[in-house]
């Protein structure tokens, strides 16, 4: 079977290709990515090729810019050269070398692909003996099981049709088809990780392991399996866990103490933010009080310890002010929802019996009110009693969570609460006999 086939049939078990599709063939000048590009062109595939000249190596930089240059013209194919100091990208992004000029990369192939009028994919030239070394790699510095699949064949637009060929097969159809290409000097530097592998690990665990490589890369497929089986368990056992209700969950500490220890947690709560490294701090909070808490480390979710649950909801968003009400009818938007008050006169009905309606004797009320969040010392007179009741303990009472607690509101006037939102009236301004003018309020919470 001929190479340019066998790319066509990788590409095809990778994407949905189609016949008109254009592809850009990302360049360096060096063996591997020239390869690529010979045999897609030989395929006879819509070939842009793509080459970015970082700077980083001077003339030897330029002299990789100008080897593409020869190889587009000789090929008569189009090509897109983008000439950048990396240096300074990197260093305003804040990123290491290697991690700027990948972010760099493909932000930019996929801006070129964006800009093609039909179909378009970006093909990178990573292979075998690439995702070996990354497998070796990702093991020795630590990583979960996805670290154990290698390289992905597609990531979104990009595809890896080369992954299946090793680096001697590429050396000897570099070689057949007299193909010219560059060696870059930095591929022999050992102060970067993947070329000390390449260079010194893998060559002497091959002294022992003559199939290293082949066994790393078997050892791929069958975590890929592993992995996709793992997945789908994974998202039964996270939909089974995870209580939605609105915009939190809830999830049983038993359980979470009966589970598989920190690799359950990792699952359960790295897609919300929280990094590996917090593992612990969340183990923690399956022993700890109500009210112990865990801040997500990227994003603005949060886990609360509750009862017997941890809570994983968005964090709230800064301080939240009050709103002042001068009088009457009005319409009132705030943090929960929206409050509508109106004036009625007094005809013997009864008041509403709907946790989001409130009638008050508007005689007792004195402006402005005030709608706020309830805060710590705040007191009532829930209706119905002669004693009053710290809102604290009233929402004990009510059994609220503590991020349902952060969500209450409550109206007062002249420093007395009148209401708290959607839960209970002050006693004292409750409708009676006497009651002329009724103060309305219509709570609508937001979603």
């Amino acid at each position: 079977m001929s190479m340019p086939f066998v790319i066509l049939e990788s590409l095809q078990q990778i994407a949905p290709v189609g016949r008109d599709d254009r592809f850009i063939v990302a360049i360096s000048g060096g063996v591997d990515s020239v390869v690529l590009a010979c045999l897609c062109k030989e395929a006879g595939l819509a070939v842009t090729l793509a080459h970015c000249n970082f700077q980083l190596r001077g003339a030897e930089s330029d002299r990789d810019e100008a080897m593409v240059r020869q190889l587009a013209t000789g090929w008569q194919l189009p090509l897109l050269v983008n000439k950048v100091d990396l240096a300074a990208f990197a260093a305003l992004h804040k990123l290491s070398i290697q991690e700027a000029a990948r972010q760099f990369r493909y932000q930019w192939f996929e801006a070129l692909a964006v800009d093609v009028a039909s179909p378009c994919w970006i093909l990178t030239a990573h292979q075998a003996d690439d995702n070996a070394e990354t497998v070796a790699m990702h093991f020795f510095r630590g990583t979960g099981l996805s670290g154990l699949t290698g390289i992905p064949p597609r990531n979104g637009k990009v595809l890896r049709p080369m992954l299946g060929v090793w680096r001697h097969q590429i050396l000897q159809l570099a070689h057949d088809k007299n193909l010219s290409y560059v060696e870059d000097s930095s591929n022999t530097n050992e102060k970067y990780t993947r070329n000390y592998f390449r260079h010194t690990i893998i060559p002497a665990i091959e002294k022992v392991y003559p199939q290293v490589k082949e066994n790393l890369t078997d050892s791929i497929r069958r975590f890929t399996e592993i992995e996709t089986l793992y997945a789908q368990c994974m998202t039964r056992l996270r939909n089974s866990l995870l209580i939605k209700k609105g915009t939190e969950y809830k999830v049983s500490v038993h359980a979470l103490r009966q589970g598989n220890g920190r690799t359950l947690l990792f699952e359960l709560f790295t897609p919300f933010g929280f990094s590996s490294g917090q593992l612990v701090e969340i183990e923690k909070l399956l022993v700890a009080q109500t009210g112990a808490l865990v801040q997500a480390a990227e994003g603005t979710y949060r886990l609360m310890r509750n009862r017997d649950f941890l809570l994983l909801s968005p964090a709230p968003i800064g301080s939240v002010e009050g709103q002042s009400i001068d009088s009457i009818p009005a319409n009132v938007s705030f943090a929960m929802g929206r409050v509508e008050i109106s004036e009625l006169a007094q005809s013997g009905q009864k008041p509403p019996s709907v946790d989001n309606e409130a009638w008050l004797d508007a005689s007792g009320i004195r402006f402005p009110m005030l709608l706020r969040p309830w805060k710590a010392g705040d007191y009532f007179y829930p209706l119905g009693m002669r004693k009053k009741k710290k809102i604290a303990r009233f929402l004990i009472d009510q059994k609220l969570s503590a991020t349902q607690k952060e969500k209450v509101w409550v109206l007062e006037s002249d420093k007395k609460i009148l209401w708290v939102l959607g839960m209970r009236i002050d006693d004292r301004f409750k409708v009676t006999n006497k009651t002329s003018q009724i103060c309305a309020i219509h709570f609508i919470a937001g979603t």
